[in-house]
């Protein structure tokens, strides 16, 4: 998978940070971790899109569709992710959206 920007703060308007220095996180831990802010803000969200930098993956796998931000990003936002979740200083991010709209 590849995408055609890297991402940086910037383009995470809004992001809810958290720092878990202290645990060992892998994807399945920061997901879990991320749900439960989430959850905060709505009752039901849905996850449209996730980046975990270590291995430099992204889902949903699409393509480059911009030079602003990562397509990843794009497609999550255009879809109306607004509640967005960046653990660790950009280790792992998380796209979410209230799930009842």
């Amino acid at each position: 998978m590849n995408s055609c920007k890297q991402l940086s703060k910037e383009h995470l308007r809004s992001a809810i940070c958290v720092n878990e220095r202290g645990a060992d996180l892998d994807l399945r831990a920061a997901k879990a971790m991320a749900e439960k802010i989430a959850k905060t803000k709505v009752p039901d969200p849905m996850l449209l899109a996730w980046y975990e930098r270590k291995t430099g993956r992204f889902s949903p796998p699409v393509e480059c569709c911009g030079e602003e931000k990562p397509s990843w990003l794009i497609y999550a936002e255009s879809r109306g992710g607004d509640i967005i979740v960046n653990i660790n200083d950009l280790e792992y991010v998380f796209v979410f959206r209230d799930s009842s709209l």
